[in-house]
């Protein structure tokens, strides 16, 4: 079984826009880092992931490593890869998305019914809102107590 993170956007129907994010290694961010990030909008992390890449893919060419310089930036790749889940949800915490919790499932559809299932029967319903109907008294009705510990009068307004 999978675990998901799920993690809930700051607007009012938080339900329906959350994310699962799977935890585990993703092939898809080992193969081509740059692509991973930006399909998930990780603007930083896409051009960090470029960079390093292409820095040590350079570098390993004048060390004159030859063709083992390129796979220096494979490193890039496994590090994404294992990594990757933990970097998109650091990105959505920025962004200040909610942590609502860890849901454990076969696949990502079993997660969001599990997350849905779950989600409604630990909601807490809304108080209900009193109205309290508006009043004109006027000064004279109003009732005075007694002041300063003394005793009221009885039949005195």
């Amino acid at each position: 079984m999978a675990s998901y993170m799920v993690m809930e956007p700051p607007l009012r129907d938080r339900a329906e826009k959350a994310v699962l994010v799977r935890d585990g290694f993703h092939v898809l961010a080992f193969l081509v880092p740059f692509v991973w990030f930006a399909f998930h909008r990780m603007w930083r992390e896409a051009g960090i992931a470029l960079a390093a890449g292409i820095a040590l893919s350079i570098a390993g060419s004048f060390a004159g490593l030859g063709a083992a310089g390129s796979w220096l930036s494979v490193l890039v790749g496994i590090y994404v890869g294992l990594e990757g889940a933990a970097l998109r949800i650091a990105s959505l915490k920025r962004a200040d998305w909610l942590e609502w919790g860890i849901v454990e499932a076969q696949n990502p559809t079993d997660a969001e019914i599990r997350y849905l299932n779950e989600r409604d029967e630990t909601a807490e319903p809304e108080p209900p809102r009193v109205i309290v109907p508006w009043s004109r008294t006027s000064p004279s009705a109003r009732h005075s107590g007694p002041a300063l510990g003394l005793l009221g009068y009885p039949g005195a307004r």
